[in-house]
Order: structure tokens, then sequence, then C-alpha cells
């Protein structure tokens, strides 16, 4: 079971008794909590509680306390600084979900004596630094690394206020948190790390912070993934998948060799674990229903209880959907769920809902689904671009199949254009260590994905934030020329039509269930190069129908062009991120945007000035843009990927990976400068507050 942090200890005297003896809360534990301190302890607890009160609420600068807020695992936010400029304010601050309700923090509109505790163990370590006495130097390394590792996530809140909320939506809400936390024990689980995480609960504060960001003990971050110090846990296990056996694992090119076997069909099947049963050629695909019954049952009865909530015949869609999921849960046949999914969408509900597994990226074969939430108000604005695209999605499903060419041929196509949706709670898969998934095309297997059915959403309330935009703004200045970043205006939605088009795009051409030869595209190109190349494709169909939609006078040129450039700026932060993981796993995203960047660069469409100064006055060597050069440089990109899916051509697709992603050369050493320049400043991580009354 994964262990509780960030829920409120039964005693308020032992917090403040920590605070008092120079350490820091330790989470709440996973068996009862211990009874409260006897008398003597009580005496230190009031005089802590007394320095606590004395501590000026002045003592930290608001990223310093953010940032040392993490490092201690307390799950507070200071929100923004305005109403006392440097002193933190009651109404500045918000509680932290953390598979449970945060302390509170603020009651009656003043800081509560677990605030005060908590803002004074933060101005020790301000003040002070970590302690770490006892620590010999090989402790002391690995608490540095995963303090650098936490440093490179900015916390960037995603807030929900539903204190005023009809109850109704209160009750859905509640048991749609408590699933929540069931899938994380699911994906914790799948991610190999349950067994992990007694451990984990005893170290100390950051170690315990990491573990929960990371969804277990491994570093994820670009300047510590790769260091061997950098760990949760002293005793620095190896990543391990918890879908396959360990002892399948070893040795590397465990996924090749299954996709090998006769058998690879059902044992790389998406909704399966593998277990050995009696040797390590005795293979046996298991259902999830099965290998994570308990998780499972617990969850369909959270799902049920949310559906029995719902009175309203306005939400009579998702009260399906729920009952449906439920029902999934525990028969583990996803398409009845996935049909009555399909069936919501922005005009006949108020919520979005995505329960189940369906992600690859996080299996080292890239064949199981990751279970998730996303939970999620549509947000009505999407209606808009809906009407805009939605009697122009035949013409362009004919557009990509005439630059795929043979075998493809243009299909019928009906899926759903995107919902825009404001995230209430992400949860398991959906919940990344840093960074967070913008948009997404569910589901990615049966008849509801292959008949074109499904739905799509892009996530409009993420990197909203003052933090997240200063940081972009900051990244733009220090690697583009003067004259380019009047194409990029830093403000909210800039890359809201972007994701429109390239979830539109998953749903376009040759897509995840085409057969090419008889071969599905994890068949032909094996689960890792499949997955760069259909986020490959729908990026690149995303700048090509920029400029398509300009054509036909849907778009403006402004606003075609800065969604162009705009895409140039996402392909830098995710270049930043590195090509493949510690364990050598490509990363789908910084790989597809190597590709596109390294093409657009080698035919003119981006150029780097060495001898130029950046927008920001400081950086030497600089990117401009040649907009004019890009409708042509994406076409030809578009063909060319397009047609190796048509074609089922892996020799093609190695050849463009190795040309811009594995290559050593100029493009290399500009990506280095990329990622240089991107990871001065902290990436933005998701953290989440529900506020109930």
């Amino acid at each position: 079971m994964r262990p509780m942090r960030g829920a409120p200890r039964s005693s308020l005297a032992f917090l403040l008794s920590l605070v008092a003896m120079g350490c820091t809360p330790a989470p709440p534990p996973a068996v009862p909590p211990a009874p409260d301190p006897p008398p003597d302890a009580a005496e230190v607890a009031s005089s802590a509680a007394q320095r606590a009160d004395e501590v000026p609420l002045n003592a930290v600068p608001r990223l310093d306390f953010n940032r040392i807020a993490q490092e201690l695992d307390l799950p507070v936010l200071w929100v923004s600084d305005t109403a006392s400029p440097g002193s933190i304010e009651p109404g500045e601050v918000v509680g932290l979900w953390r598979h449970g309700a945060p302390p509170r923090w603020v009651e009656g509109g003043l800081f509560t004596p677990a605030f005060r505790a908590a803002y004074a163990a933060v101005a020790k370590v301000h003040a002070q630094g970590h302690d770490r006495g006892g620590a010999d130097d090989r402790e002391k390394r690995r608490r540095e690394a995963v303090e650098l590792e936490l440093s490179q996530g900015r916390p960037s809140l995603v807030r929900t206020d539903l204190r005023e909320a009809a109850e109704e939506d209160r009750v859905l809400v509640k048991h749609v948190l408590a699933a929540a936390t069931l899938i994380e024990r699911i994906y914790l689980k799948q991610r190999g790390a349950t067994a992990l995480a007694a451990d984990a609960a005893k170290q100390d504060p950051a170690s315990r912070a990491l573990f929960f960001r990371n969804q277990g003990p491994w570093c994820a971050q670009p300047r510590t993934e790769s260091n061997p110090d950098c760990n949760a846990l002293p005793s620095k296990p190896s990543r391990v998948s918890g879908l396959y056996p360990a002892a399948l694992q070893q040795g590397g090119k465990f996924c090749e060799a299954l996709e090998k076997r006769p058998d690879q069909a059902a044992l790389l099947g998406p909704f399966t674990v593998v277990e050995a049963r009696g040797g390590a050629d005795k293979l046996e695909a298991v259902p999830y229903s099965q290998a994570f019954r308990e998780d499972m049952e617990a969850v369909s009865r959270e799902l049920k209880a949310a559906a029995a909530g719902i009175q309203s015949p306005a939400e009579a869609a998702l009260k399906a959907y729920l009952l449906a999921a439920a029902q999934a849960f525990l028969d583990n046949k996803w398409e009845p769920a996935d049909e009555a999914w399909s069936r919501m969408n922005a005009e006949n509900s108020r919520w979005y809902l995505r329960i189940g597994p369906d992600e690859t990226y996080a299996d080292p074969c890239s064949r199981k689904a990751g279970f998730h939430v996303s939970f999620a108000r549509i947000n009505q604005a999407s209606l808009a671009w809906q009407r805009k695209l939605d009697p122009r999605k035949s013409e362009m499903e004919e557009a990509l199949a005439k630059l795929a060419g043979k075998p493809y041929k243009a299909r019928k196509v009906s899926f759903h254009l995107p919902d825009f949706i404001d995230i209430v709670i992400n949860a398991g898969d959906s919940r990344s260590a840093a960074g967070a998934t913008v948009g997404q095309s569910l589901p990615n297997w049966g008849p509801v994905a292959n008949e074109g059915r499904g739905r799509t959403v892009a996530m409009t309330n993420l990197f909203e934030d003052d933090d997240s935009l200063g940081a972009s703004r900051a990244m733009v200045e220090s690697l583009l020329c003067r004259d380019a970043t009047p194409l990029i205006p830093i403000e909210p939605g800039m890359q809201t039509m972007s994701t429109v088009l390239h979830e539109a795009a998953h749903n376009l051409g040759p897509s995840h269930e085409y057969r090419a030869n008889g071969k599905t595209d994890d068949e032909a190109f094996g689960g890792p190069l499949a997955a760069t190349l259909e986020e490959l494709k729908a990026q690149t169909a995303a700048l090509y129908f920029a400029s398509w939609l300009k054509d036909r006078g849907v778009l403006d040129k402004t606003t075609a062009e800065r969604a162009l450039a705009g895409d140039v700026v996402w392909a830098f932060g995710q270049i930043s991120q590195g090509m493949t993981t510690s364990d050598g796993k490509a990363k789908p995203y910084p790989q597809l945007a190597a590709i596109q960047a390294g093409r657009l660069l080698e035919k003119g469409a981006m150029t780097w000035r060495a001898d130029e100064v950046a927008a920001n006055g400081r950086d030497k060597g600089c990117f401009t843009l040649a907009m004019d050069r890009f409708p042509g440089v994406v076409e030809q990109l578009a063909r060319e990927v397009l047609g190796i899916k048509a074609r089922g051509d892996k020799a093609a697709a190695l050849k463009l990976k190795e040309a811009y992603v594995d290559q050593d050369g100029t493009w290399k050493t500009l990506r280095g400068v990329i990622q240089e320049r991107a990871l001065r400043n902290p990436k933005g991580t998701l953290v989440y507050a529900v506020e109930l009354p």
C-alpha cells in the first residue's frame, strides 16, 4: 500500500515538537497513528508553538518558501505575493492534494498553529540549510541529488474551488478523489514501486517528496535522471517494471524477446500483467482485474457510489459512464466503458472523467496500458473551435491521405473534435513528475478507436500561473533572436490551437490500429518507435494544418504564424528533457521535437545565428524563423512521416531517427545549447488544490 503523505497527524503537539527539535514533520503512517505524546513532550510542544508564533511571516521569499516546503514534504503552496509584498497572508495559501485532505492551514481567515509550525520549519531551513547530522558522505550525496531533482520541478498550481458547489457535485468529487487515490496504488504496482513504499516512508522529507512526485524512488529530471546518487532510497534500487516478471527483465532486450514469441499477441496485450508460471519460458498473461483485484474492486465501489449520488437528468451520460467503468474494473472488459464514455460531450455533461488503463508510455515495452484518472470540468469555449473545424474533418482526412500515399486510403471519419477541459485532478499515469499532458485522444484500442468515435480533449487551465509564463518568457528570450520574439506572445492559451490540431490528427491518417502489410504500427515498428512515430505524425500534421486552415480562410495569417512559432518553442522545451530515459528508453515527444526542429533548421525555416545576441541581451547565438519557408518544409516532412506509417516502413523510420536524434554533429551540439538555456528555469510540475467544505 502506498504510504499516505501530507495528511495531518492526529496530534498537533507531535508536529510542533518536531519543529522544536529542529526536525521536519514526518509523513502520516500507513498504520494507526501514534498516541498523543506524554506530558513532558506536551511542554516541549507548547514551547515550540510559542516559538513558531514568534517567527516573522516575512522571513522567507515566496519562491524559496515553495521550494523548501516541497523539500520538507509539506502539502502547502504560497500562490501569490500581492496583499503585503514580502509577507505571507492567509488568503495567499492553499493546501495541496496528496492522497487525502491537507491540514487546515487557515481557519476563520487566520493561520492555524499547524501552519505556524510549518512556516517555522521552512524558515529554519532557509536560514540554516537542511540538517545532515549523522549522515555519511554517501548519504549526503544522495540527499543533495534528491534536492537537485526536486528543484528542477517548479510547483504550478491547478486550483478548483468547490466550497459553494451543489451537494451532488461535492459527492461526485469526493468519490472520484477516493478513486484517484486507489488508482495511484494500482499505478505504483504497475511501476514496480509498491514494495519500496514502506522504506520510502522512513526516509528524510525530501526523499518522501520525491517518491510521491515521481511515483517511485527513481529520478526523472534531465540533470539528475542519470546521476547514480539520485534515488529516494539509500539502497538505490534499479527500475524494474511491475508488469513483467523481474527475472525476465534481467539482461535487457526482453521486450524484443517477447515480440518474437508465438504467443506475443496475448503476452503483450494492453490490459494484462505477464506472470511466470513454473519457469522462465512458461509465461501467462493475467488480466488486470485479477492481478490488481482488491484495488480494482475498491475503485469499482467508489465509481458506483459516485453514480448513486447523481440525481440530475442533465448528468445521465456521466452516470452511465461511471457505472460502465465500475463494471470494467471488475471484468477487465473496457469496450463497454469506452462506448459509454464516447457518448459524453461538452453539451451533455458539465464534467469530464476518464478513469482506467490507457497510455503505454510508462511500460518499458510501450504495450501495456497504465492506469490513470483525468478529472475536469468542461470549458464551453471548446464549442467555438468545434464549429470551426467540424465541417472540415473529411477534408482534413483526405489531405493527410494524399500526403501519405499508397497503400493508405482516406477513411470516413466521425471523431469528436477536442473538448476544452479545466483539470481538477490528474492521478496515476496522468500525473507527471514534470510537465503534463495538455491534449489527449482516447481510447487507443477497440471499436470506438477504430471507428473514429473516441473523444479528444485539450487541457486549457495548465501552466497559466505567472511563474510558468515567466519561465516560458525567459526560455524564449534566451533562445530566439529579437526579430523572432514578436511571433510568440507569452500568454495563457498560447498553445491551445496547436493542441487541438495535434489531438485531432491522432484520429486522421494512418493511426494506431491501421494495418500496413497486415501489421499494426506496434507490430511493424516495435512499441517505442511506433509511439514516437504516432506522436510525430500528429504534431507534424498540426504544423501542416495551421497553414492549411489559413489557406482556406479558417485562420488569419497572424494566428497561423503564431501557432507555428509557438510549436517551435514547444519543441525546444521537449528537446531540453533529453532523448532517452536513464535506462535507455526512447522519449517520444523529445525525439519527435528533435526530428521536426532539425528538419526546420536543415531546410532554412529556422536559422542559427552564431554571432548574434539573443533577445535577452546576454546569450550569444540565437535562432530566428523564416515563416514563409514553414509551409513547404512542413509539407515535405508530413509527406515523409505519413508515408512511413502508411507503408509500415521501419527502415525509413530508423533512418529519419538516426539523422536527427542519434547522429553527432552540429544539430546535436545545438540541442545541447537548447537544453542548457531551457533548463535554467525549473520545469513546471503540477500540484492540485481541490477546495471542499
